[in-house]
C-alpha cells in the first residue's frame, strides 16, 4: 500500500468529500469509507452554546459559531470553533450558506432572534438537522406564526422544538448533552447502511491521516475489520505505528493493541501484511488484562512510501 493514497484521501475529506479505501484480502474486498466531519453552526454563543461547542468538538463536529454581541462571539471564548462570527444573525446565516448535510442549533439570547433565525433558514436550504431552544408553549406560538407567514408544513415539522432528547435537562451542560443526543440520533438514524464489508468511521481523524501520508518515514497500518462483542472499538478503527514504536490512534488499547504493535514493527519495510485474530472471551484473555469479552479481527500491513 503506498502511502500517496492516504494524500488522496485526506485531500478529498478536506475538500469535505467522501473517499474509500478498498483492502482485497483472499477473495474479500473490505472497504473502509471515510466521511468529512460533519458542520454544527451554533447561532448564540451565550451559556448553552458554550457548553454545546465544547461538547460537540468531542464528537468530531466542525463548529462555526455566531452572535451579534462581540463579547459572545471571539476565538477566546469558543477555541474548540472551527470559525466564530460576529454579525448580526441574519448576515452571518446568510455568509455561512447552509446546505443539506449541515446541523443547525438555534440558541439565541431570545424569542425575537429565534424566530428570525428560523425564517431565515427556511427561506433557504433545508439543513440536515434544525434544532431550536423554547419552552413548548412559545414553540407551539412559533410554530402557528410560521404557518400563517405561508411557510410549509414540511419543513415546520422538520424544526426539533424544543430541542434535545427529552431527559430532563437543566443546567448548560445538560442542556448541551440533550442536544448532542438528539444530533447524533439524527445521523445515525439516516446514515448509509454498510454492506457486509463496508467499514464506517463513526469520525474521520485527519491527523492519522495525515501522520500515515506525512515524511518519508516507513510505517505500518493497523485496521479492524470486524469486531464482536464487547470490544473496545468497532470495524473501521485505525492506528499507524513507525519503527520506533511511535503511533498514532488507536484498535482499543490494552494487550491486544500491544501485541498488534509489536507484529506491526516487525512487518514495517517488508511490503508484507498479516490478519490476527483476537479473542477476549477466555479466561486467558482476562488473565491477561483483555476484558472487554470480545472478538476483533486486525488487518496490519506494511505502508511503502
Amino acid at each position: 500500500m503506498n502511502s500517496s493514497t492516504f494524500s488522496q484521501i485526506i485531500d478529498r475529506v478536506k475538500a469535505g468529500k467522501p473517499a474509500d479505501l478498498s483492502i482485497t484480502i483472499g477473495e474479500t474486498t473490505y472497504t473502509r469509507r471515510f466521511n468529512a466531519n460533519s458542520r454544527l453552526i451554533i447561532l448564540g454563543g451565550g451559556h448553552v452554546g458554550l457548553s454545546l461547542c465544547k461538547m460537540a468538538s468531542m464528537l468530531n463536529f466542525d463548529i462555526i459559531v455566531t452572535d451579534d454581541r462581540p463579547a459572545f462571539a471571539n476565538r477566546e471564548r469558543f477555541p474548540e470553533a472551527t470559525l466564530v462570527i460576529c454579525d448580526s444573525f441574519e448576515n452571518a446565516i446568510r455568509s455561512i450558506d447552509i446546505n443539506s448535510s449541515d446541523y443547525v442549533c438555534i440558541l439565541t439570547r431570545g424569542h425575537r432572534w429565534d424566530q428570525l433565525c428560523v425564517e431565515t433558514i427556511l427561506s433557504g436550504t433545508m439543513p440536515h438537522y434544525l434544532g431550536m431552544i423554547g419552552s413548548r408553549r412559545r414553540v407551539a406560538g412559533l410554530k402557528e406564526c410560521l404557518s400563517e407567514k405561508g411557510f410549509s408544513n414540511d419543513r415546520i415539522v422538520q424544526l426539533h422544538a424544543p430541542i434535545g432528547l427529552s431527559i430532563g435537562a437543566q443546567t448548560p451542560m445538560e442542556i448541551a448533552l440533550s442536544i448532542c443526543a438528539e444530533m447524533i440520533q439524527i445521523k445515525r438514524e439516516n446514515s448509509e447502511k454498510s454492506a457486509d464489508y463496508t467499514l464506517f468511521a463513526k469520525n474521520t481523524d485527519r491527523d492519522l491521516l495525515d501522520f500515515i501520508s506525512s515524511g518519508n518515514t516507513p510505517r505500518a497500518l493497523l485496521m479492524v475489520l470486524s469486531s464482536d462483542g464487547s470490544t473496545p472499538v468497532e470495524s473501521g478503527a485505525m492506528m499507524a505505528v513507525d519503527p520506533l514504536g511511535n503511533s498514532y490512534g488507536t484498535i482499543g488499547g490494552g494487550c491486544s493493541e500491544a501485541a498488534a504493535v509489536q507484529k506491526a514493527r516487525r512487518i514495517i519495510g517488508t511490503g508484507e501484511r498479516a490478519v490476527i485474530d483476537f479473542d477476549m472471551t477466555n479466561e486467558v484473555a482476562e488473565e491477561n488484562g483483555m476484558v472487554c469479552g470480545g472478538t476483533m479481527t486486525v488487518l496490519i500491513e506494511d505502508i511503502q512510501s
